[in-house]
């Protein structure tokens, strides 16, 4: 089940964090972008009362972009992230949901339904625009 976090609780400053470089002053600069930044908000995907993947989105207009999605350590595999991504596109009618990614992430992304074309590299490494337009 799809909701929209009122608060970032520690259990989904968990599960954002385990998409974000592993350096724990960017971690708690960025969940704090989270907490302040009217354009940032996070979507959790909830099994059995307790979220299993959460989603942090930067609204501007009518684009949206997935900056961060992660799954609990154990929930991973089980479609979560991607009944997420595809309830976010349903809920926000967003025209497209986009996120941008690298060679770990851009296999899911394609099984997710996401378009993929090449955007320019960073850091010397490839990476992919993933865009998900809603049916």
């Amino acid at each position: 089940m799809l909701t929209e976090a009122e608060t970032l609780t520690p259990e989904l400053e968990t599960l954002l964090a385990r998409a974000m470089f592993p350096d724990p002053g960017r971690i708690g600069r960025t969940l704090e972008e989270y907490r302040s930044d009217p354009e940032r908000h996070v979507f959790a995907w909830v099994v059995d009362g307790r979220p299993v993947s959460a989603a942090g989105l930067r609204q501007h207009g009518e684009a949206v972009e997935v900056l961060h999605l992660g799954t609990s350590a154990g929930e991973e595999g089980r479609g979560h992230a991607r009944a997420l991504l595809r309830a976010l596109a349903a809920h926000l009618n967003a025209t497209p949901l986009v996120a941008e990614t690298d060679d770990n992430a851009v296999g899911f992304y394609r099984r997710a339904g996401f378009e993929v074309t090449p955007a320019p590299p960073q850091g010397g490494r490839p990476r992919y625009r993933c865009t998900l337009t809603p049916s």
